[in-house]
């Protein structure tokens, strides 16, 4: 996989026909029409398949211990680098982490939140998105991440013995487990700085 996505990111950004619904805020035309929310989707899209990638080679090469340690090394790396071409600050959190690095701030706590009850009525977590431009702070767009058959192996219920050792080994204050596939496992969170008005 190309390690510059600039180029990348600023093609589909100009080529992607924004979607107008299913956004949690910010619904009218102006923040329809921004071009943080095509990048935003683009920069979530490019990280969920480059970490779905690493995560599937792992297992297949390791078994699922080697995902743990594709989720602490690589994940990151992944969202430096996205961050880095995209111009905002890429990341993922959740209601119940792993890494205590990826602690929501309040505002994405509300929004992962908003998440759960949408879910509860009847949507499905992988439609679930919010974006908005908040006064003097840029904009900020967070994706839900649905927990999947290859998530429940490290974040599911009856963990293999071998997989437990390794999470109690790197992630002593771990809350991430006892997920069932379709739940809301987190979120992807893109925030754009003040000065920015267009990727």
């Amino acid at each position: 996989m190309p390690r510059n996505v600039t180029g990348v990111v600023l093609m589909l950004i100009a080529a992607i026909s924004v979607l107008t619904s299913g956004i949690a805020a910010g619904r009218g035309d102006a923040a329809a029409e921004d071009a943080r929310l095509r990048a935003s989707r683009e920069l979530t899209r490019q990280f969920q398949q480059r970490l779905k990638a690493e995560l599937e080679a792992a297992i297949a090469q390791g078994g699922p211990v080697g995902a743990i340690g594709v989720c602490r090394e690589q994940a990151p790396a992944i969202a430096r680098e996205l961050s880095a071409a995209g111009g905002a600050r890429v990341s993922r959190t959740a209601l119940r982490v792993r890494d205590p690095a990826n602690t929501p701030q309040p505002w994405q706590r509300d929004v992962l939140l908003r998440f759960q009850e949408r879910m509860a009525a009847g949507e499905p977590a992988d439609g679930l998105e919010y974006f908005e431009t908040p006064a003097g702070e840029g904009a900020r767009y967070m994706k839900a991440i649905p927990t999947g058959p290859l998530c429940v192996t490290c974040h599911g219920n009856n963990l293999a013995a071998d997989v437990q050792a390794a999470l109690r080994g790197m992630y002593p204050e771990d809350a991430a487990t006892g997920f069932a596939a379709g739940d809301l496992r987190g979120a992807f969170s893109v925030v754009w700085p003040e000065e920015s008005e267009a990727p």
